[in-house]
């Protein structure tokens, strides 16, 4: 299975259309896109407890478009520093605040900036004081060395060109004895490199 994208695909213009096609889901979440959304579809088809969910503000949880529930793999401990690669409207983010408490952190990493914006809003009618956002690319995440607990991670690395560089950034930030929690996307299969050159394709 590749781990990196073909050297003639255009990194910056696939960034470029991630980055439109979420904000696109950010302004608009209810409009005409290929992928769930949602709530309801959290609940429905990944195990996301939906009363739990309709407790948080619907700015955070209408964008949710991930394809697992990363809390299923173990629970997050009281007073953890976690981030939330590929953060979005932040979803998953308040969950884990909720989680981790007062003494904990939960930072979203999200480059779209019309998904931070939300987030923050969502943060704020949350009352969650210990979640906050910053824009970075998970290539290169604004944090110390061996200063997170535990990361997750929710239908982004398939979106990354470079998922060694993804991986080789999130073991420098973890901890010894941490945690990686991802839910995403794999093919059973190596595509054709036709394939692995359509931007569209990626981005869906």
């Amino acid at each position: 299975m590749s781990v990196v994208c073909p050297v003639n695909l255009d990194r910056e213009k696939l960034k470029s259309e991630v980055r439109a096609t979420y904000a696109r889901v950010a302004e608009n979440p209810d409009g005409n896109f290929h992928f769930h959304r949602g709530p309801e579809y959290a609940a429905r088809l990944l195990g996301y407890d939906l009363a739990e969910l309709k407790a948080l503000p619907q700015t955070a949880t209408a964008p949710f478009a991930g394809v697992g529930n990363p809390f299923l793999m173990d629970p997050l401990p009281a007073g953890a520093t976690v981030i939330d690669i590929g953060s979005g409207a932040g979803m998953d983010c308040l969950l884990a605040g909720q989680r981790v408490g007062l003494r904990g952190t939960v930072v979203g990493i999200d480059m779209t900036d019309a998904m931070i914006a939300r987030a923050r809003t969502g943060a704020a009618e949350a009352g969650l004081k210990q979640v906050r956002y910053e824009k970075a690319e998970i290539t290169d995440l604004p944090m110390e060395r061996e200063s997170i607990d535990v990361v997750i991670s929710n239908g982004v690395i398939n979106l990354a060109p470079d998922k060694e560089a993804v991986l080789g950034e999130l073991c420098r930030v973890v901890k010894p004895g941490g945690r990686l929690q991802f839910a995403d996307i794999i093919v059973g299969t190596e595509l054709s490199e036709d394939v692995r050159n359509n931007i569209d394709l990626w981005t869906g």
